[in-house]
C-alpha cells in the first residue's frame, strides 16, 4: 500500500528545515490566504481568554484546506504562529522600522508564542495541535538593538517576533519556557506522532 503524498502548506524556511532534518519526505505549496483578513476576523469574533490560539489554529486550517482542495488524496500540513504580549496580537514586521518598533514593544516584557499545526485531507481537518511557549525579553540597550537589526534584517522579517531563537535571537532573552520546535514555528514532536499514525512515517 503506497503512502499518501505529504505537502507542507507554508512558505516558512524554518518549518521546511525542521521537517527535512527530522527525515520527513514532503513537498511544499504556497497557500493563497489573506492572513491579515483572517486574523482581523477572528480577533473581532473571539471573546475567550486565548485569542492568539484561535487565530493561529484558524490560519493553519485555512492554509491546509487551500492546498488540500486542489490535491485530493494528499495529506496537507498547515501551520502558523501567533505572538501575544499583554493581550495584543502582533503582526509580522514589513520592514526594519516595524521590526524596531516591535522589539521595543517586547523589550523587558513577557510574551507568548502559540504554534498551531493541522493536517487536512480533502475538505476535512483530521488532526490539530497547538502549543504555547512563554518568553521574557531582557531590557536590552538601544545600541544592542541597532547591532542586532543591522545583522538580522531582512532575515527576521519572516518571523512574527523578529527573532530566530536558534541563532542571534537567543541573546534577546532572559527566560524561555516551552518546546524549542514550537518556538521556531511548528509543534514537531506531536506532528511526527500524527504522521506515524497516518502511515506517512514508519511506526
Amino acid at each position: 500500500m503506497s503512502k499518501a503524498a505529504l505537502i507542507l502548506a507554508s512558505s516558512s524556511s524554518s518549518r521546511r528545515k525542521m521537517l527535512a532534518a527530522a527525515g520527513v519526505d514532503f513537498t511544499t505549496a504556497m497557500p493563497d490566504v489573506d492572513e491579515d483578513a483572517v486574523k482581523a476576523a477572528y480577533l473581532r469574533g473571539t471573546t475567550g481568554s486565548s485569542p492568539g490560539a484561535a487565530v493561529a489554529e484558524a490560519l493553519a486550517e485555512r492554509k491546509a484546506l487551500a492546498i488540500s482542495a486542489r490535491r485530493p488524496g494528499a495529506l496537507v500540513i498547515g501551520a502558523d504562529q501567533v505572538l501575544v504580549c499583554e493581550g495584543k496580537v502582533f503582526n509580522k514586521a514589513a520592514d526594519e522600522a516595524e521590526a524596531r518598533a516591535a522589539l521595543r514593544a517586547l523589550r523587558g516584557r513577557e510574551h507568548q508564542l502559540i504554534a498551531a499545526a493541522v493536517i487536512a485531507n480533502g475538505d476535512d481537518i483530521i488532526w490539530r495541535c497547538s502549543e504555547t511557549a512563554q518568553l521574557e525579553m531582557r531590557d536590552f540597550s538601544d545600541f544592542f538593538l541597532d547591532e542586532y537589526l543591522n545583522v538580522e534584517i531582512p532575515d527576521v522579517l519572516g518571523s512574527v517576533g523578529c527573532y530566530r531563537i536558534e541563532g542571534r535571537g537567543a541573546q534577546l532573552f532572559t527566560r524561555v519556557s516551552g518546546d524549542q520546535f514550537s518556538i521556531r514555528g511548528l509543534p514537531l514532536i506531536p506532528l511526527l506522532e500524527a504522521l506515524r499514525q497516518y502511515g506517512v512515517l514508519t511506526p
